[in-house]
This record gives structure tokens, sequence and C-alpha cells, in this order.
């Protein structure tokens, strides 16, 4: 059952937290509900290194950036293989202190405050590869790793579940690298491939260096 947690530390990135549903190859759905703030510090369950997603009201309310050292309170997930973030249900929050301005920083990655939901769901994502996102791209605002749905036998409503990380970032940047082909299970048949032409039905709105 999910437990209720305290947590403390600095702010090492934040990125949207998405959710992904994919049939097949026909449909890429992304569904923007928050974000995710990646933290160095303690929590009373033992952690170091953690994931807390809070929603978009409360990034509005404080503008959390990295380098912020924060508290607050939290739950444990439920489903650890639907929700990538460790903690959910974030409250009490509190910056103890404020980070000593990045927002400078030559580009890319984007190390500025992280735009509101419509602006990435206005931008769409390109899938990216796991060892950008691992490094180069892990503090860039453009940046996401995603919870990912799969309609594995869409008739009996039966899903299998993933992590996927993607990019809402220029496509001109040059850190950019698309990564692996991407499987899509379905019962009964070979998996699909998805080789990154939804990538640019995602991005049809906007030009190369945007």
């Amino acid at each position: 059952m999910p437990e209720k947690i305290d947590w403390e530390g600095e702010i090492i990135s934040v990125q949207p937290r998405t959710r992904v549903w994919r049939y097949l190859t026909d449909n890429r759905s992304h569904f923007h509900i928050g974000y995710n703030l990646f933290v160095n510090g303690e929590s009373s369950d033992g952690k170091t290194q953690f994931v807390v997603a809070i929603s978009e009201k409360q990034q509005q309310g404080v503008g959390f950036r990295i380098g912020d050292v924060v508290r607050g309170t939290a739950w444990t997930k439920l489903y650890p293989e639907r929700e990538f973030a460790d903690y959910n249900r974030a409250g009490a929050l509190k910056r103890i202190s404020e980070a000593t301005g990045d927002d400078e920083a030559p580009a890319p990655p984007w190390r500025v405050p992280v735009p509101d939901m419509q602006t990435y769901e206005d931008r769409g994502a390109r899938m990216l590869s796991l060892s950008c996102w691992k490094k180069k791209c892990f503090q860039c605002a453009w940046a996401a790793m995603s919870n990912v749905e799969i309609a594995w036998d869409i008739d009996r409503r039966k899903s299998k579940y993933r992590f996927e990380s993607f990019c809402y970032g220029p496509k001109s940047c040059k850190f950019y690298n698309m990564g692996k082909v991407r499987t899509v299970p379905y019962k009964g048949r070979g998996s699909s491939l998805d080789t990154g032409w939804l990538d640019d039905l995602c991005t049809e709105g906007r030009c190369w260096d945007d």
C-alpha cells in the first residue's frame, strides 16, 4: 500500500511528467499531466536520489528550478510499473533555498524554467535515445521520461507498461539522437516498429530551429 513520506533535497532536473498511449504504430498520444522533480537528498523511506511528481499548479505557484533546495511530503507509488516517479501526490512543498542563477548558461541543454503544459502540448515530442536522456539532455527543460501504456489487447482492454524518453526541443539541437527503433507489441502478432515517422507528425507545426 502507498506510504506517506517526508523528503528534502536539491533539485537536479525539472522535466515534464507525461503519459503516452501507444497502439501499434497508428497512434501515439501524449498527455501532459504535470512535472517531475529529480532530487538529490533524503527521504524518510531511505532514498537519496528520487523523483517527485508535482502538478502544474504547484510548479506555477513556486517555480522550482535546478539548484533549489526543497522539502515536502509525498506518497509512494501504488503501481510501480506504470509510474516513473518514485513519489506522487506531493504536498507541503517549501523552497528552503533558491538556486543562484543558472539561466544564462549556454544551451543546449536548455537549463531554463520549464514552460507550462500547453507549450509542451503545442510543440509535440520526438523519441529521444535513453543515453542522451541520461547524460547530455538530463537537465534540459525539453527532455522527458514518459509513462507509456501500450494497448496490447484493445478488445479486452489489456495493456502493457514501460517508460520511454522523449524530446520537445528544437529539431536543430546538436545533442539530439532518436536512438533505437521502438517496438510496439500486440497480442497474437509480431511487434510493430516505431521508426520515427510519428515524430514528424507530432512536431509538424514547428520549424527546424523552433
